[in-house]
Parts: C-alpha cells; sequence; structure tokens
C-alpha cells in the first residue's frame, strides 16, 4: 500500500513538474515583428531578453510589407507585437481590427504625438519614437558630377538630377508613403500629384526598405536617397560623406508606432514588451545606442546627441488621422501605382 501511494505521489510530481515546464514554456515566448533597423532590431531583442527571460523569434520587414503579412495571417495570427515602422500603417492596421487594444502604464510620460497616436487609434497602438523627413546626398558624388547642391522638393524634380535619386515604394515602405503623403500635404493634391509625376522621371530605382537609398548613398551607389533625416545622420556617424537636407517648403514626420497584434498567442508577454519598449530604461538604452537616432518617444528617456533636433526644423501640421485611413491609403497607393510608377522614365 505505502508502496502504491510513494508511487503515486511520484507520478503527480512528475505531472505537476512537466504542466509547469508547459506553462513556462508558453509564457516565456514572443514573436515579433520588426521595421525599424535590422541593427536596431537585433539590439531590442537582445537586451529584453536579457532583462525577461523571455525568448524572442524576430522578423525584420519595412512596414507595408509587415501590414500585408499581418492581414494575410489575420484568421491565425502568427505574430505578437508589431515594432517601428511609420505610424500611418499601424493607424490603418488599428481601423481593420487586426492589433490589439492597450494602453501602457508609461502612458502618462509620453511626448504629445505618441499620446495622440494611441488617441487616434483607439489605443490599439502608440508612438515609440518621431523623425523628421528629408533626404540626404554623397558630398563626393554630388562633386564628381557636378551636380548643384538641392535645399528643396522642388529641386528634386529638376532635370539635372535624372537618374540621380532612389526612394523606396510607398507600398512596401513606410517611409516613401510619408513621402507620397508630405508631398500632397505640401502641394495639394492635385499639384502634389504632378509632382510625383516629376520625381519619378529622375528615380534610378524604388527600392524596397525606407532607409535603403541612403545606404546607397552612403556605399557611394546612389547620389541622392529620400529617408527619414535620422537614417541620413546615422550614415554621416559612420564617417561615410552623407549629408542632411531638411526641404525649405517644410516636411513631414513619422511617429514611428508599435502595436500589439490582434489575436496574439503569447498576449502576456506581448504587454511586458509593450511597457518594456517605451520605458524610460528601455528608450535610453535604443536611442542612445548610436543605431538608433530619432527622438524617443518618453520624455523621461535621453535621446542621441546628434539626432535631429525637431525644434530647428519646418514641420508641416501632418494629418495622421486622414492619411491613416485605410481607405485614403488605398485610394493613394492605387493611384500611385496606376498613374506614376507606369511612366515609363
Amino acid at each position: 500500500m505505502k508502496t502504491s501511494f510513494k508511487a503515486a505521489k511520484v507520478f503527480v510530481l512528475i505531472a505537476l513538474s512537466f504542466l509547469i515546464s508547459l506553462s513556462v514554456q508558453a509564457r516565456g515566448r514572443l514573436t515579433l515583428y520588426c521595421s525599424v533597423g535590422a541593427d536596431v532590431c537585433e539590439l531590442i531583442v537582445r537586451n529584453f531578453q536579457k532583462e525577461t527571460g523571455i525568448k524572442v523569434a524576430m522578423t525584420r520587414k519595412s512596414s507595408g510589407e509587415t501590414l500585408a503579412q499581418i492581414k494575410a495571417e489575420s484568421s491565425n495570427p502568427k505574430g505578437d507585437v508589431w515594432f517601428g515602422g511609420t505610424g500611418d500603417p499601424h493607424l490603418t492596421a488599428s481601423q481593420e481590427g487586426l492589433t490589439y487594444k492597450y494602453k501602457s502604464k508609461h502612458f502618462d510620460d509620453l511626448r504629445p504625438a505618441a499620446q495622440q497616436q494611441a488617441i487616434n487609434g483607439n489605443y490599439k497602438t502608440v508612438g515609440i519614437y518621431v523623425g523628421a523627413l528629408g533626404y540626404g546626398y554623397n558630398e563626393d558624388l554630388m562633386k564628381s558630377k557636378g551636380l548643384p547642391i538641392p535645399s528643396s522638393w522642388d529641386d528634386l524634380t529638376k532635370s539635372v538630377y535624372k537618374g540621380h535619386i532612389q526612394m523606396a515604394n510607398p507600398n512596401s515602405s513606410g517611409t516613401a508613403y510619408t513621402t507620397l503623403a508630405t508631398i500632397l500635404q505640401i502641394f495639394g493634391e492635385t499639384k502634389g500629384w504632378e509632382y510625383m509625376k516629376k520625381l519619378h522621371l529622375n528615380i534610378n530605382q524604388y527600392t524596397k526598405s525606407g532607409s535603403a537609398p541612403i545606404k546607397a548613398a552612403g556605399r557611394g551607389e546612389n547620389t541622392i536617397g529620400i529617408c527619414f533625416q535620422h537614417d541620413a545622420v546615422k550614415q554621416a556617424k559612420k564617417g561615410l560623406k552623407v549629408k542632411v537636407v531638411s526641404p525649405s517648403e517644410g516636411t513631414g514626420y513619422e511617429v514611428g508606432s508599435m502595436s500589439i497584434i490582434d489575436g496574439a498567442r503569447n498576449l502576456d508577454e506581448a504587454k511586458i514588451f509593450y511597457d518594456w519598449a517605451v520605458s524610460p530604461a528601455a528608450q535610453t538604452l535604443i536611442f542612445t545606442s548610436g543605431i538608433s537616432l530619432q527622438v524617443p518617444a518618453n520624455t523621461k528617456a535621453s535621446a542621441d546627441p546628434d539626432a535631429p533636433d525637431l525644434s530647428t526644423i519646418n514641420l508641416i501640421d501632418y494629418d495622421f488621422q486622414t492619411y491613416g485611413n485605410k481607405k485614403k491609403r488605398a485610394q493613394l497607393l492605387s493611384k500611385w501605382d496606376d498613374d506614376v510608377s507606369t511612366i515609363a522614365r
């Protein structure tokens, strides 16, 4: 009798250990879709895993690609958190019911633009950084080709720059979609679309990633790259011959965002990551690393001393609600596909 009782006790202990092990495994994982630079994604994963013990499986894609993936997986979500990328597609995801409503415990410490992003998205997203749009150029290539230094958006449509400019495709890149939306807001929709057609004639390549054009300029493979200004500064910090331009007409900006994916398999871990990513400590870690030069959303966090000073940049009153609207976004992308990308150059 004692033997059978001991055996039963051992069996129960083994069963409990097995169940605890399964619970730990289930609660110790996170699938992260990351839309910032690969080096920044890796920094975030490495430090989050170290601080929490939660194992992260990370995939890096541009914001447009990630939005498309989350849509495709909506009936059986595989991701838990979408980190980074411009705010417009995050707002689109919130409107399409693809993301989960959650208000971080650090919300009150965030900049007004980051809080407004959350409000616009019914708390299904939140701002995590701010960055101004612009472009950069390779100094050596400009000199060797005898090109004038551009200072405005309008300059980029001049024929002298034909074949010397790269930008990303707005279907895959949040940077390029922000560019399109910025031009339409600065010049008005009628003149804005004419501008995009003129600019198209000077483009040598549409890249998938928003940072690719300025990286190519840094390597000497391209002359001018339309990008967020912090991406151009990042190339300059590497010692590359890249100069940053803040267009004289004014420019748009991004509120880089983060969202929990609706139906996340690891919801508890997703919330832990969400709070961690906007905490003062994590934001300081990310934005003083030397590889992420945006302005952090948390007002208690420190920024890189070389980050663009937004107070010196002529920022437009960017209409996030209009250009983050899913119908508006679809309409603009369709028009760009039909009326701009098809023009021979």
